[in-house]
């Protein structure tokens, strides 16, 4: 084998590659298996709105960096704002973070 640089390079990527889509394979394989109702998908979703909850508190009741030079209250009703539309659109978070980014941007960058 030729002792080089880009050997070692191509070796290390190849690696990186066939570690990569060995994991992505068994989890397609695995995935078939898993049940979308039961409760183990029940427990993550609890634990991923939990840390959404626990993020979105910390960001306004404590923030940190530019985010502290704010008003709380533009903080809460960007909230406010995000929190109405995630139960008007049937519990979709993504609208929901995007409405209550767009809501503290505008209330920002009109007062």
């Amino acid at each position: 084998m030729i002792d080089s640089p880009t050997t070692g390079l191509i070796l290390l990527t190849l690696g990186a590659i066939g570690v990569t889509y060995l994991w992505r394979g068994m989890g397609v394989l695995f995935a078939s298996r898993v049940s979308s109702d039961g409760a183990v998908f029940q427990w993550i979703t609890c634990v991923s709105y939990a840390m959404l909850g626990g993020l979105i508190a910390r960001m306004i009741f404590l923030p940190i960096g530019p985010l502290a030079q704010t008003p709380l209250i533009f903080r809460t009703m960007g909230f406010i704002a995000g929190l109405a539309v995630f139960f008007l659109l049937g519990r979709r978070i993504l609208p929901a973070v995007f409405m209550g980014v767009a809501t503290f941007i505008m209330l920002i960058s009109y007062f």
